[in-house]
């Protein structure tokens, strides 16, 4: 049985190197490519793929997005996050998006494909090294309105625009920043968003 997949990656070098390794697979082969988030769905309804791979961040609708939408609309059709972006907080969040599996880009091309046979029958495949930081990483130890504020913090928006925004006070604001940036472990806001992000809290 030739299982059949979709990319969706907006690199297309990236896209038809893993084209071309998949389809040297006697069991598998590409029936769709796309470059943008927002074309997965549609991609899918259109070729019926069996599993999906997808990176994570793209143009129209990042690749945990399009996950969810995919799993949401075509249950049927498993997905498999591949990206060069190897962090805990992207896992856990794919995860729970509804993706199968998540392995990193230079996985080596057998183990690849092994890891879409096993995303098939329905198992689930995550990277070793990532499943371990994830556990290290633990839950956030944010509260939801230090979520939310440093949320809104992360274009780099003034107390005022997030206060308003949120419909607080800036003093408020400021104590929810100061509380997250120690819990964080962060000297500043900036990398309270970039440590925050990267542990899957936001």
């Amino acid at each position: 049985m030739t299982i059949r997949l979709l990319l969706a990656d907006d690199q297309a070098l990236v896209r038809g190197a893993l084209a071309a390794l998949l389809d040297l697979e006697a069991d598998l082969t590409v029936v769709a490519e796309v470059g943008r988030g927002d074309e997965v769905v549609a991609a899918a309804r259109e070729h019926s793929p069996d599993v999906a791979l997808l990176d994570v961040e793209m143009p129209g609708l990042d690749g945990i997005a399009a996950a969810a939408a995919l799993r949401a609309e075509l249950p049927q059709t498993r997905v498999l996050i591949v990206t060069t972006f190897g962090r805990p907080g992207y896992l856990r969040k794919a995860l729970q998006a509804g993706a199968s599996g998540f392995v990193v880009k230079d996985t080596p091309a057998r183990q690849l494909a092994d890891a879409v046979r096993r995303v098939h029958a329905g198992l689930r495949v995550v990277d070793p090294t990532l499943a371990a930081d994830s556990l290290v990483s633990g839950e956030s130890p944010l509260t939801d309105r230090e979520t939310d504020v440093l949320r809104a913090a992360r274009d780099g928006a003034p107390v005022a625009s997030i206060a308003a925004a949120l419909f607080l006070s800036a003093g408020t604001v400021r104590n929810h920043l100061s509380s997250a940036i120690g819990k964080t472990g962060a000297s500043t806001r900036a990398e309270a968003v970039r440590l925050a992000e990267s542990n899957g809290w936001l």
